[in-house]
């Protein structure tokens, strides 16, 4: 009678533990935790050279300016993507002239007047006095309005 041993149990084949330290991403706060980590716990005989200190420094306010700038940029994009039905609200009561997606004929140009602006999963459409509703990039032409006749 022979005793196996299970696989399971071999040293190779062990679950191993994996340590988890975070995001992965570090952050001005993180830099500042270790720069000030680094001057507490530097030799008192022999402390941190000036140049040294005034680069890691250098880097902290680099790191905290550009995460500045990275907030007033996402800030600024989603206010221009808001924005997008208020600058095609000017389009109302204007006489657009317009293609179809799949036409590339400029005889094919149809004429209307635009009656309403939406926006729809971020994308503006205008609905047209015939009741269709058609995309801003297919708008190729804008006039000051319907024509008027006169008798």
């Amino acid at each position: 009678m022979y005793n196996t041993v299970d696989p399971s149990l071999f040293y190779d084949n062990r679950p191993r533990d994996v340590k988890k330290t975070g995001e992965g991403n570090l952050g001005k706060d993180d830099f500042l935790k270790i720069l000030i980590t680094q001057l507490q716990n530097q030799d008192p005989t022999n402390p941190m050279d000036d140049r040294e200190f005034i680069s890691q420094m250098a880097q902290f306010s680099s790191l905290e300016q550009m995460t500045n700038m990275n907030k007033t940029l996402e800030k600024f994009i989603a206010a221009q993507t808001e924005n997008k039905l208020i600058q095609n609200s000017h389009l109302i009561g204007k006489e657009v002239q317009w293609q179809k997606h799949d036409s590339s004929s400029e005889s094919e140009l149809k004429t209307n007047v635009v009656k309403a602006v939406r926006q729809r999963d971020g994308e503006v459409s205008v609905q047209l006095d015939n009741g269709n509703w058609i995309v801003v990039d297919q708008i190729k032409q804008i006039s000051s309005g319907a024509k008027e006749t006169s008798e």
